[in-house]
């Protein structure tokens, strides 16, 4: 696996060490505030669609699953061509692509703007570039892939509101870009860190985001065995 390069520099450095550094932009570890601009939730039950990118998707899609309201999940890539959505080629940094995941939601359940809030609050840090901890190139990059005007409307007035609280101590980076299209990752990406609990990557950068996942918002927090 390519990720495991790093993982002799973790040891050295140690769980508490990294743990820090992920945490040092956020002005606090207690949630954001949610964004003013939201839409309702929904009368009826249906589903929509979002789609994040957040560094590694394995930590992002093992967020994501584990939220109240969330129908599925998938990892896969956004941002590039299809021609050029495999792990071989994105790892490569010259593809376009970030490592994403499609979060499929029932509105009626769970608003556009939570899942925003959850995103910016746990999944990942909006204000590292190009990289998320020990990840580092632009298909690790923070990106907000929207699918409609609401919800480019939504999130770039939400990065505005966080930017203007200075809820963090950096600003922002994340992009807010239309989608072209979202691209499945291979079968042994999906539900990685719930196969692979005992992996290193996974007991370092992606478990404390469930943790956390848990304790900022245990009201949207459920438990997950698998696909749905």
């Amino acid at each position: 696996m390519m990720r495991t390069w790093f993982f002799c520099c973790l040891l050295f450095l140690g769980f508490a060490v990294l743990l820090f550094a992920w945490k040092g932009n956020a002005a606090t570890r207690q949630p954001i505030p949610p964004p003013a601009e939201d839409l309702p939730l929904a009368q009826a039950s249906s589903s929509a669609t979002a789609v994040f990118a957040g560094g590694c998707f394995w930590g992002t899609q093992s967020v994501f699953e584990r939220v109240k309201g969330v129908i599925d999940t998938t990892a896969g890539y956004a941002g590039g061509t299809a021609a050029t959505a495999t792990y071989a080629q994105v790892t490569t940094e010259t593809t376009g692509h970030a490592e994403s995941v499609r979060v499929v939601f029932d509105p009626s359940k769970i608003t556009y703007g939570t899942l925003l809030r959850i995103f910016f609050s746990v999944a990942h840090d909006p204000t590292q570039l190009n990289r998320q901890g020990p990840d580092v190139g632009p298909s690790y990059r923070s990106v907000i892939f929207y699918l409609n005007d609401d919800q480019r409307r939504i999130a770039t007035a939400y990065i505005a509101q966080l930017d203007a609280a200075k809820v963090f101590r950096k600003r922002i980076v994340t992009e807010v870009t239309p989608l072209k299209g979202f691209y499945r990752a291979e079968a042994y990406h999906q539900d990685y860190a719930l196969h692979n609990p005992d992996n290193p990557y996974i007991q370092v950068c992606d478990r404390p985001k469930i943790a956390e996942l848990r304790k900022q918002f245990p009201d949207l927090f459920v438990e997950y065995t698998g696909k749905r």
